[in-house]
């Protein structure tokens, strides 16, 4: 079949007969949506057979529909042999400015091809990025989506394009400066999808440049700090929240307490007693245990052996855990596994310390501190899981909740970052992603009303609070974001007491991206606030329209293939078809269906319970925890 459509072509080619060729292209093209004869037509220079076909007017829509159907369906390969074909397609689009149905079917193909290269893990090929024209392909993408022939289908897709974009070229994209504007000014669709999925392209923007938010704790630096005393401002912000429940308060008391422990050690070798100081010291403060030794009071201050079985304090640890298992009361049992996770915590052992959590949280549900080593691994959909659950402990210090706060945010919201801009098509993608990001930011809202106001993570808490809460309110925020002047008070508070007590501000993924979203947000707003508004009733005009399939350029394609004379995309009556969205809407009441009814926890991958069919859990621990509550209203139904 291929090579008498082959030798058709050729014939077709030979006499100059550009319809017939343009039909046995449209053929290739609707073949293409096989895998297998894809990639064998491209071996056979299907795209060498195509590309001649836009330099003709009878042909030109008709090639554009087929470059744009191979690149919806084709693999990898195909895709990425078709953005090299970008600076083509690029002058193709300067030589007919007019035309809608070029403007349309170039910028899609080149949104899937050039996405082929750049929406991957590991950084392309520079060559490659080179060859296919990046920086260009973007403004010239900037340019024309502000064309008022632009229509939803093309916008739809340069978006996804710009946005994809940010991962592995941050070069081009801050060469393209209307490209940053108008990414920040989406920030203000009606569309929540649009609105995260620019969240996570600006996100992505900053990564090369980020710092790991790592603090080493300098106890020193900390009691110099308290010496010169805190400025008047911040003394009333401490006394105002509770002097004795500050984070610098604690950490120096505990400093104190942990050093008198020690010391207490040293005379009674009580290695029961030790253990249960320090098992409440480290549900107390972050940095409680601290290392040390037994020196010699000498000159030379040489490390000396006193009769017990350590000599280094945080080796000290699991000694005392096994005085208190032997022991083994059930406060006991709990004493022990805090002290062995945060040996393993600190000997940087994760993998251990998650491991001893999970065996912990099933001999006793309700030891909140296991919750917090689980959340420490890199798995998002465990740790949120742990610290959920965490969170629902009836017994748990201010400390150890306030941690669980800051890993529920952190997950959450980079899961909810992630599972948008990879979700696909489908509904429950989105409204799993945007359950992720309410979650990150109810939490951080909670963090921020009960934290102290110097407590170190609070600059990070706030940071993902302010990108929230632009992200979700969106267009309800006003232009000059006056709803956020007391966050960033706060923010400014915060990094007042950052500098005074000796921590450094690192310049983590999020806070970049903080500042360049509020950086560029009146400029953004003056710049494409006209564009967002017409890109956001055209979304609207959708929800009218009858669903079509995949992409409307097969819809094109199959009637160019059907009659002939059709070669822009109309009906038979001469009617454009619409434009399906990629984005589906997503209703605001329905993300409530992924959350844990027990523990808050988002998830796609919920149970529902047996009774009602409504209520839904993380597990099996969830429901018999809720059904306390739940039982009442379930026997009703």
């Amino acid at each position: 079949m291929s090579k008498k459509l082959d030798t058709v072509y050729i014939a077709a080619q030979k006499k100059g007969n550009e319809r017939l060729m343009g039909g046995i292209v449209g053929i290739w093209a609707k073949m293409c949506a096989d895998s297998i004869l894809r990639d064998k037509l491209f071996q056979e220079g299907l795209l060498s057979k195509v590309m001649p076909l836009i330099e003709y007017d009878s042909t030109r829509h008709m090639a554009l529909n087929a470059l744009s159907v191979v690149t919806h369906h084709g693999g990898v390969v195909a895709r990425r042999e078709i953005a090299r074909k970008n600076p083509v397609l690029m002058k193709l689009i300067q030589a007919h400015p007019d035309d809608a149905k070029v403007l349309e079917l170039a910028t899609v193909t080149m949104a899937h091809a050039t996405n082929a290269v750049l929406g991957v893990e590991d950084p392309p090929d520079s060559g490659l990025v080179k060859e296919i024209q990046v920086r260009n392909v973007l403004s010239t993408t900037v340019e024309n989506v502000r064309k008022p022939i632009a229509t939803h289908y093309m916008i739809d897709h340069a978006f996804g394009l710009l946005t994809s974009a940010t991962r592995h070229c941050p070069t081009d994209c801050k060469s393209t400066p209307s490209m940053l504007t108008l990414l920040v000014s989406c920030l203000r669709s009606a569309n929540i999808i649009t609105r995260c999925s620019a969240l996570g392209g600006l996100i992505r923007l900053t990564a090369n440049e980020s710092e790991p938010d790592r603090q080493n704790f300098d106890p020193q630096r900390l009691i110099a700090a308290v010496q010169r005393r805190f400025p008047d401002n911040l003394s009333d912000l401490m006394m105002d929240y509770g002097f004795e429940r500050c984070d610098t308060t604690l950490t120096l008391k505990g400093t104190a307490d942990y050093q008198r422990a020690m010391m207490q050690c040293a005379q009674d070798h009580d290695l029961y007693s030790l253990g249960r100081t320090l098992a409440m010291l480290i549900q107390r403060t972050e940095f409680s245990i601290a290392e040390g030794m037994f020196q010699a009071d000498s000159p030379r201050r040489e490390t000396i052996d006193i009769g017990l079985p350590f000599t280094m304090w945080t080796d000290s640890l699991p000694h005392c855990a096994r005085a208190l298992r032997a022991r083994g009361s059930r406060a006991d049992l709990d004493m022990a596994d805090v002290l062995d996770l945060k040996f393993f915590i600190i000997r940087s052992r994760i993998p251990d310390a998650i491991a001893l959590g999970q065996r912990a949280v099933e001999r006793n549900p309700d030891l909140a501190y296991a919750y917090y080593a689980i959340s420490m691994g890199a798995d998002h959909q465990q740790g949120l899981r742990a610290v959920k659950k965490g969170l629902k402990c009836k017994t748990i210090t201010p400390f150890v909740r306030q941690y669980l706060l800051w890993r529920a945010v952190e997950h959450a919201g980079d899961l909810g970052v992630s599972t948008l801009q990879d979700a696909k098509s489908e509904g429950k993608d989105y409204a799993e992603g945007i359950a992720f990001l309410m979650s990150a930011w109810e939490d951080a809202k909670t963090f921020t009303a009960e934290a102290p106001p110097d407590n170190r993570h609070m600059q990070t808490i706030l940071n993902w609070y302010i990108i929230l809460t632009i992200a979700i309110k969106g267009p309800e925020l006003s232009e000059d974001l006056r709803e956020l002047a007391a966050a960033r008070r706060k923010l400014d508070t915060s990094t007042q007491f950052m500098n005074t007590v000796g921590f450094t501000i690192k310049k983590t993924q999020m806070r970049l991206a903080r500042d360049l979203i509020l950086e560029l947000y009146p400029k953004a707003v003056k710049e494409w606030g006209a564009f967002v508004s017409r890109f956001d009733e055209l979304d609207s005009g959708l929800d009218k329209q009858k669903p079509l399939s995949s992409t409307q350029a097969d819809d094109d394609l199959a009637a160019w293939l059907d009659n002939l004379k059709l070669e822009d995309g109309t009906d038979e009556h001469g009617h454009a078809h619409p434009h399906a969205c990629s984005h589906p809407k997503i209703s605001m009441n329905n993300v409530a269906l992924y959350r844990c009814s027990w523990c808050g926890n988002p998830s796609a991958v919920l149970r529902k319970c047996g009774g009602c069919g409504k209520t839904r859990y993380c597990d099996g621990p969830c429901q018999k925890k809720h059904w306390p509550e739940h039982k009442v209203e379930c026997k009703s139904k």
